[in-house]
C-alpha cells in the first residue's frame, strides 16, 4: 500500500528564502524547511512531494493535479495569499485536507497582509513559527487524516453530521452546502 501524499505548494519568491529578508523569514532556504516537512512525514508515514512556482496559474494547476491523488495540500502561496480568488476556488474544489502555512505571523506585519483568501477554505493556518511550521502543518495533516485530536473544530450540526467552523469538510464527513453546513 503506498503512502498518503503530503502536497507542499510554495508560492512566489519563496526560492528565494535565506537570502530575501532574513530578518523576517530567517536563513534557512526553501529546502531546509522542505527537509522538515519530509523528516516529519517519514516519522508519519507520509510522503511529501513539493512544487514552487512564481506564477499562480502554475500553483492553480498543482492544485488541480492533486485532486485525487494527494491526501493533503501544504499551502505557503507568499503573497498571493492575501489577493488569489482563483487560488482559493482552486483549493475549495480540493477534497482532502489543505494546511494554510506561513514562515512569519501575517498577523503582525503590514495591514495588507491581515487578510487571507486561502484560510476560509483551509481546515487551519499554521503561522509565525518558523521552519518548525513545516513540521507542525505535516503533523496536523497526518491526525486529521487520521481523524484524531487536533482535527477541525466542529459545530453543532444535527445528530450524524459534521461541520466545522471554516465551511470545510472534514475527512468523510458529507459535503458542504452554501451556508457551511453538511449534508
Amino acid at each position: 500500500m503506498s503512502k498518503p501524499v503530503v502536497l507542499v505548494v510554495s508560492g512566489p519568491n519563496l526560492n528565494l528564502l535565506g537570502q530575501r529578508q532574513p530578518d523576517v523569514y530567517g536563513r534557512a532556504t526553501l529546502e531546509d524547511h522542505l527537509d522538515r516537512a519530509r523528516a516529519a512525514a517519514a516519522r508519519l508515514g507520509l510522503v511529501v512531494e513539493h512544487l514552487q512556482s512564481n506564477h499562480e496559474g502554475d500553483l492553480i494547476e498543482a492544485v488541480h493535479g492533486a485532486r485525487g491523488r494527494a491526501a493533503a495540500l501544504v499551502v505557503n502561496a507568499g503573497a498571493l495569499t492575501h489577493t488569489s480568488w482563483s487560488l482559493h476556488d482552486a483549493l475549495a474544489a480540493f477534497d482532502g485536507v489543505v494546511i494554510e502555512l506561513h514562515l512569519s505571523n501575517p498577523a503582525a506585519r503590514e495591514p495588507f497582509r491581515h487578510t487571507s483568501v486561502v484560510a476560509p477554505v483551509a481546515h487551519g493556518s499554521i503561522a509565525g513559527f518558523g521552519g518548525l511550521g513545516y513540521e507542525l502543518a505535516v503533523e496536523a495533516v497526518a491526525r486529521l487524516l487520521a481523524g484524531g485530536e487536533g482535527g477541525p473544530p466542529t459545530g453543532s450540526g444535527a445528530a450524524g453530521e459534521a461541520s466545522v467552523a471554516d465551511g470545510r469538510t472534514p475527512p468523510g464527513a458529507g459535503a458542504p452546502t452554501e451556508k457551511g453546513t453538511r449534508t
